[in-house]
């Protein structure tokens, strides 16, 4: 989302050179373009000389870099609390500034820091949101934190299901159902062969086992089923107390832990949130849960900073973009120069939303398919405009306030059918994305 922002002609341009130990500095003043050079390291003492320095002098300051890592966290928020201005350096757009400025790729810490004084002197910057500022780092740790375990927790789940069940009780797995149940890793915690349930009787197996499966319709069908196939196995014949059985016992446990520090840290999001309007609103829209709630206002921020939805279209990466040249065009198709989590999490949205019933989502969907349901090209595209369509209506509820209302844009007379645009001159992928 580069834009160009209008730099005043008496301000003194700092550009930064961010990196873990050392930040190479460029410092140039208005009066003849003197600059001058300065190393900070990475240390608390150097960090407050160098925010004394710039306060002494006495001028505007403002300070341009690229986002590194999280390195850059600390050195920006001490400057922001300075209260100097703060300016963030696509690292894209760094990367081609500095391929046309110096005829080539060849890049080190002082040439950094004069393209991004080049930058910051044209304009070519974005608006930095210091998350400790905004009031959002904690919503952005419990959100990583939360991806984090979750992809943890689906890494050992498919490492149980695609090694350790087909070797010592392949046939529990019609049993296992989603990833979030914790009674399947509960029971064959306690009954990781077949030999270990059959050893012991049906009997013996329903007493020990009734309270593990929970709240089922047919429990009791639940339970015999599971005791006859175990009887029925083809497992390798292993003893229960060997050491692979304790290998799996142990995959198993940490499976079961990370279930329950991701339902701690849901339970913890939603606590935290409950009264918050915003997560009040997006709650209200089809597809969005307390997660998917929590990871857009972590990563976004204040949605309302978007004056317009093209804006925050472009920030999550779900723009159009299209290679032209001469008679030349490309085919038109997302930019995704932009959060990928945001992109993933409204493309999640979606899947669930067009599943559920009476909600303009799966209402419109219905219409980019109907009469070609066998068309999976024509599918893609229309979820691909459902995504946009989603991020869309997340920055229209919050910008205004008002409640989701479903079917709102039956009345809209713009929508037409994807495949009358291209008899008009539109490319079909651009009428995917409408």
């Amino acid at each position: 989302m580069t834009k160009r922002n209008s730099t005043p002609p008496d301000a003194v341009l700092v550009a930064i050179d961010m990196a873990k130990h050392r930040q190479e500095i460029l410092l140039e003043r208005p009066e003849g373009g003197r600059r001058r050079r300065m190393t900070v390291m990475a240390t608390k003492a150097d960090y407050d000389r160098l925010a004394d320095e710039l306060t002494a002098i006495g001028r505007p300051v403002i300070v341009g870099f690229e986002a590194t890592g999280n390195y850059h966290r600390t050195l920006a928020h001490r400057l922001l609390t300075a209260g100097f201005e703060l300016r963030l350096i696509s690292s894209v757009a760094l990367a081609r500034t500095r391929e046309a400025l110096h005829n080539g790729w060849d890049k080190n810490d002082s040439k950094d820091a004069q393209e991004i004084l080049h930058m910051l002197r044209i304009g070519a910057t974005q608006r930095y949101v210091d998350p400790l500022a905004a009031g959002i780092n904690d919503l952005q740790e419990m959100s990583k934190t939360h991806e984090a375990i979750s992809k943890a927790k689906t890494q050992t789940w498919y490492r149980i299901l695609t090694h350790y069940l087909p070797l010592y009780f392949p046939e529990i797995e019609r049993f296992a159902g989603n990833s979030r149940s914790d009674w399947f890793l509960a029971m064959i915690e306690r009954f990781p062969t077949p030999g270990s349930i059959a050893s012991i009787g049906r009997e013996d197996f329903t007493e020990q086992v009734w309270p593990l499966i929970g709240r089922k319709v047919s429990k009791a069908r639940v339970v015999n089923d599971i005791y006859e196939t175990a009887c029925a196995s083809m497992a390798l014949p292993i003893d229960e107390d060997s050491t692979a059985v304790k290998m799996f016992r142990m995959v198993i446990a940490q499976a079961r832990t990370l279930i329950r520090q991701r339902n701690e840290i849901e339970r913890i999001a939603h606590d935290a949130l409950a009264a918050n309007r915003d997560y009040q609103l997006l709650r209200m829209i089809p597809g969005i849960g307390p997660i998917n709630a929590l990871t857009i206002l972590a990563e976004a921020g204040d949605l309302r900073r978007f004056g317009h939805h093209r804006q925050f279209l472009k920030f999550c990466g779900l723009d159009l973009a299209t290679r032209q040249s001469g008679l030349f065009r490309g085919r038109t198709k997302l930019s995704k120069y932009g959060s990928a989590r945001l992109r993933r999490t409204f493309w999640m949205a979606t899947q669930v939303a067009i599943r559920q019933p009476n909600n303009s989502f799966r209402d419109k969907l219905g219409r980019y398919v109907a009469g070609h349901a066998d068309d999976p090209d024509r599918r893609r595209k229309a979820m691909t405009a459902l995504t946009a369509k989603m991020a869309r209506v997340v920055h229209a509820v919050i910008k205004t306030g008002t409640e989701y209302r479903p079917f709102v844009e039956r009345a809209d007379t713009r929508w037409k059918d994807p495949s009358l645009l291209c008899r008009e001159g539109v490319p079909r992928s651009l009428g995917a994305t409408l």
